[in-house]
């Protein structure tokens, strides 16, 4: 559904409210505490904030959590005389905010599906109480950036990190996997400040900084079997579609490839792809919309959006998410440095756990109405949800959400990630409020958007917890199908 005129104008006068709130504390003198989520989306919000602030000489201090949970309340609590700001987090724990910290000065910019109502002493500005839909149309960095650029028209610089957090929250939905709906007059910020350029070609990651084969060896969207981490397999790829990997001493980077040797790749892969038994759909994953930052350096990571929002995602699922917001606010420098090496750190990391399930293909267990991928305690819960959405578009049954989960032993907590694809949420189906009934029913925290969501649920309800998520989407599926009440 397309995003009328009337509901832009009315939430960018939220995002002018939420501006204006945070210029009075910034000019008074009082600290701004922001909250955000360790994902891509979550860093580039806190970076966008973090440079706006850091602009009009405000005093703020950036906190980064994996996820909202009662701690989290608890330090907005705690805060006196200060300003809290939660970006991409927040709308799902409207109830124990509202409980918790209520008359504190509190303001949210998420776009995760509201549970509940804010108290009125909240200023909640969320994409969905405008009609406007969070999961496509505008990212937590989106609303951040709005914000931003609401405060001051110099913030425009800061369009492309909306961007970035946008990719991250795989927010590239409309036709050739681009970004639409409210994201729209980001990318149109963005283009008119001679920062961004958008064209469409393979979606490889590194295309801009790595030789081809190392290029094709780092692509796990899709996962190609015998292809991702191979990098001896994809020279011999490249040498079967009579491409050369090298300008004499030099290797050719993807952007270097002339069209009709793009062609020519693309047809070898969609064929390989095909005689492995992946449908049409996923083989088009290779191809889209690419937006190139033309202000970063080329050859770095930072030059493609998507690979920049990869390197935010390795950060914070490495256990360093300051880098990322450090990079979000411009650092080049010794940040970059550790970052890539995060980054090179968390894409190995991928590509071995997906290897070890192409050689364990019986941990992803199908039942009734959803795939489960019983992560345990091989697979880290901090790239639970990047294994997830990688094997969401590689499924069988595509109308089958996928559920994955990590176990976290020192917690006694499963994490889960779940996943589902556009044809089902086209439908009405919604995951996010699965996992929320379903967390809530067995004294966890859950939900999310209609296509992503996760949970965080007692470890020894793992088994009633999985068999009540089937029946619930069950359930949600035969409604769709106008089986069921």
């Amino acid at each position: 559904m397309a995003v009328e005129h009337a509901q832009i104008k009315a939430f960018l006068g939220g995002t002018r409210q939420a501006a204006e709130k945070i210029l009075e504390y910034a000019e008074k003198g009082s600290n701004i505490l922001i909250v955000s989520h360790l994902d891509a989306d979550g860093l580039s919000a806190a970076g966008i904030m973090g440079a706006a602030l850091e602009r009009i000489n405000a005093i703020f201090c950036i906190r980064i959590e994996r996820w909202f949970d009662r701690n989290v309340v608890a330090e907005i609590a705690s805060q006196k005389d200060s300003l809290t700001v939660l970006t991409d987090m927040g709308s799902g724990n409207l109830d124990m905010l509202n409980e918790n910290v209520d008359g504190k000065p509190l303001v949210i910019l998420d776009h995760h599906q509201p549970i509940g109502e804010a108290n009125e002493s909240f200023l909640h500005i969320n994409p969905h109480i405008f009609g406007i839909d969070g999961a496509r149309d505008l990212s937590g960095s989106g609303i951040a950036y709005l914000t931003a650029k609401a405060l001051s028209e110099r913030n425009t610089d800061l369009a492309c990190i909306g961007i970035v957090g946008a990719l991250g929250d795989l927010q590239d939905k409309y036709e050739d996997r681009r970004l639409g709906g409210a994201n729209s007059l980001v990318v149109e910020d963005a283009v008119k400040s001679c920062s961004l350029r958008v064209e469409t070609d393979l979606l490889f990651f590194g295309r801009e900084t790595r030789p081809i084969h190392k290029a094709l060896a780092y692509t796990t969207t899709p996962f190609i079997p015998g292809i991702s981490g191979e990098e001896d397999k994809s020279l011999a790829l490249l040498a079967d579609a009579g491409i050369k990997p090298k300008d004499g001493e030099k290797w050719r980077a993807l952007r270097d490839l002339s069209q009709e040797e793009k062609t020519k790749l693309f047809s070898k892969l969609s064929d390989y792809l095909i005689s492995k038994g992946y449908k049409s759909d996923t083989v088009m994953n290779l191809l889209g919309t690419v937006y190139i930052l033309e202000k970063e350096e080329p050859w770095t990571p930072l030059r493609d959006a998507r690979e920049f929002a990869l390197l935010l995602n390795a950060t914070g699922r490495t256990g360093r998410p300051g880098l990322g917001v450090a990079i979000c606010m411009g650092d080049r420098s010794r940040c970059l440095v550790e970052a890539n090496e995060s980054l090179e750190e968390y894409r190995r990391t991928i590509t071995e756990y997906l290897q070890w399930l192409d050689a364990n293909p019986d941990r992803i267990e199908e039942m009734e109405s959803i795939y489960v991928l019983h992560g345990g305690q091989t697979i880290d819960e901090k790239v639970i949800s990047a294994i997830s959405t990688i094997l969401s578009t590689n499924m069988p049954n595509m109308e089958k959400p996928i559920i994955a989960y990590s176990n976290i032993p020192e917690e006694n907590l499963m994490k889960v990630s779940a996943r589902t694809v556009d044809t089902l949420t086209r439908r009405g189906f919604n995951i996010g409020e699965i996992m929320r009934i379903a967390s809530e029913k067995f004294l966890g925290t859950g939900g999310g958007h209609d296509i992503a969501a996760g949970a965080q649920v007692p470890y020894e309800q793992k088994d009633r917890f999985l068999k009540y998520v089937d029946d619930l989407v069950k359930e949600s599926l035969q409604r769709l199908k106008g089986g069921g009440s």
